[in-house]
């Protein structure tokens, strides 16, 4: 029971400051309302249902396996819940991954390989639904090694192959994790800067409507920060769910 409590005071608390970041915001973002995406990564159902009871509808994982076990949990498996898959995907796991119920949107498609195989499957797997797959184009802004996604310099290419190419996937966005641990006293975090800047290039290259390409970029440190810089989607784990215990255990 205090675990349900505990997650319900957390969820409410975030969707506040999600409120207070958007009234911080730049006129131009006034009409954008961030759809917050709560990530349960190492927490258990029941977690999952407390949030979902609280009002929570969107909900993301990291990992293939843990997002197949919550998403056919008997006691989530009937409810009207969004699953967004946020990890790495690697093409040997992308059938796993549509084959998971009330899957909403992939936000990690990171190369042509990839969202290729993402749209062969696709269909295979929604022969009688003709609905499109949410897909997101992940970019490495800070240009870490060990981090995933495309180059900024190949974004509008690989954006360009999906709308094309994927007759099966719906573009939606781009999305970036950035580096950990940024300093926003130091100015606005220069990735999520990147990312907005890196939204413009493409739409300008590729003809698009800037208003139909979604930022997917804030995280429990800094969601607020994302939001007022634009974002439309922040991936909120440990601020509603609890802190995660250390990878060595």
């Amino acid at each position: 029971m205090k675990i349900m409590m505990d997650v319900a005071v957390n969820l409410k608390a975030v969707k506040e400051k999600i409120s207070q970041a958007c009234a911080r915001r730049s006129p131009e973002f006034k009409n954008i309302i961030p759809r917050l995406v709560a990530v349960s990564k190492t927490k258990p159902a029941s977690s999952v249902l407390s949030a979902y009871e609280a009002g929570q509808k969107h909900f993301g994982e990291n990992y293939v396996n843990e997002l197949i076990e919550k998403a056919s949990h008997p006691e989530l498996i009937t409810k009207d819940i969004h699953w967004h898959f946020i990890g790495h995907l690697q093409r040997n796991k992308v059938n796993k991954v549509l084959a998971v119920p009330n899957l909403y949107m992939i936000e990690t498609i990171d190369t042509d390989k990839l969202a290729s195989a993402v749209d062969t499957a696709w269909q295979k797997f929604r022969k009688e639904d003709s609905s499109k797959l949410n897909i997101m184009v992940q970019i490495n802004t800070s240009k870490e090694e060990e981090k995933s996604g495309c180059d900024i310099e190949h974004a509008s290419a690989l954006i360009k192959h999906v709308i094309e190419n994927c007759k099966n996937l719906k573009f939606v966005g781009i999305m970036t994790i950035g580096a950990y641990g940024y300093d926003i006293a130091n100015g606005p975090n220069p990735d999520f800067l990147s990312l907005v800047k890196c939204r413009e290039d493409i739409c300008k290259e590729l003809n698009i409507n800037k208003d139909e390409v979604e930022l997917s970029m804030g995280m429990s440190t800094d969601y607020e920060h994302a939001i007022e810089l634009g974002s439309t989607n922040v991936r909120v784990g440990s601020a509603i769910f609890g802190k995660r215990p250390p990878k060595d255990n």
